[in-house]
């Protein structure tokens, strides 16, 4: 597993993401002042610290619509295979509160708990697809 981001999940996305980016000088991956998604880094490491809005993280983790709360942090773990993942953190006791699905086109997201409560999203990434005109990313 590879530590990606800590993910903050936050009501006031715009006020949030001005703070990292404005006050402590973080640099976006891309502009997204009104989320609601985005990443932050320092001009030095690998680290970086993402913004979630709480909301929509509510509702990709109960699509039911109920009001979001208690979440305030995330760790996103990359796995090279997110079934194979799963398969094994589940084997060791892990219960997880979303069985792995796509979010997107550019990944697939599965989501636990630890025993605090503190979300950790297992990402398996995807390649990018492919636009017309551009050169085939795999062998054919």
């Amino acid at each position: 597993m590879e530590l990606t981001q800590i993910r903050l999940l936050v009501s006031d996305f715009p006020a949030v993401y001005r703070f990292y980016r404005d006050v402590l000088g973080l640099k976006p991956q891309f502009e997204a002042e009104d989320g609601p998604y985005a990443k932050l880094s320092p001009d030095v490491g690998h680290a970086a610290i993402a913004l979630q809005d709480r909301a929509q993280m509510a509702a990709v983790l109960r699509p039911s619509g109920a009001e979001p709360a208690g979440h305030r942090a995330l760790v996103a773990l990359r796995v090279d295979d997110l079934e194979a993942a799963h398969r094994e953190l589940t084997s060791r006791g892990a219960r997880f509160t979303r069985e792995p699905a796509p979010m997107g086109d550019r990944m697939r997201v599965a989501y636990l708990a630890d025993p605090e409560g503190n979300l950790i999203e297992l990402q398996e990434w995807l390649s990018l697809r492919e636009q017309p005109g551009d050169a085939p990313t795999r062998p054919e």
